[in-house]
């Protein structure tokens, strides 16, 4: 066969085969990075609560839907912020050190969960009592049973750093198995959530 001739049979499927090959990886790669911007704009089977409030019956509804989701299958969070540190707040912790100002919001803040009043006819506390025995009669679950329960349903709580340093609250007032983080952390958890809600 000549040199400048046609090349031979084999020689074509070859250079047809390895075209193809390299095509098929182009559009491979090219799929890829369009699913990838897919996944990074879908949302997660995911919820997010920030609970802002230290009353009981807000704080009760952040547990009941922070328990339902994670029982629905929801990856659930919860930032605990401002006045909802208070429900992080373990009974009879030491404080540590702290300024004027801080020993004063730590003197007038529910020293935990257990001390929280409710956000309407409180009464000097006596709403909250009312409150946790007109639940116990029709054998609903306490705020701490409910605590208790989004620990094993794994719910994430996250205590807002920004606010523990604006209030003096230390870590070591706090329960322990806690994330710490501030905006950052929130958001992170946040953009990914179907439900996002705010008590």
């Amino acid at each position: 066969m000549n040199a400048d001739g046609p090349p031979a049979a084999p020689d074509v499927q070859g250079m047809v085969a390895a075209e193809v090959e390299r095509q098929v990886t182009a559009l491979r790669q090219e799929m890829d990075a369009k699913i990838a911007e897919v996944r990074a704009r879908t949302v997660d089977d995911a919820a997010t609560i920030v609970v802002f409030s230290g009353d009981l019956d807000k704080t009760i509804a952040a547990f009941i839907m922070a328990t339902g989701a994670a029982a629905a299958g929801l990856q659930t969070s919860m930032f605990f912020t401002f006045w909802g540190l208070s429900v992080l707040k373990k009974k009879g912790a030491a404080s540590g050190p702290k300024g004027l100002l801080e020993r004063a919001h730590a003197l007038l803040s529910p020293a935990s969960s257990l001390e929280l009043g409710t956000s309407r006819m409180n009464y000097f506390g006596l709403g909250a009592v009312m409150l946790r025995k007109m639940m116990r009669d029709k054998q609903i679950v306490s705020l701490e049973e409910l605590i208790s329960l989004a620990r094993e349903l794994d719910v994430k709580m996250i205590a807002c750093t920004m606010s523990m340093d604006a209030t003096g609250v230390t870590r070591e007032e706090l329960v322990d198995g806690l994330t710490y983080g501030g905006i950052a952390t929130y958001m992170a958890d946040a953009v990914r959530s179907r439900v996002t809600l705010f008590i």
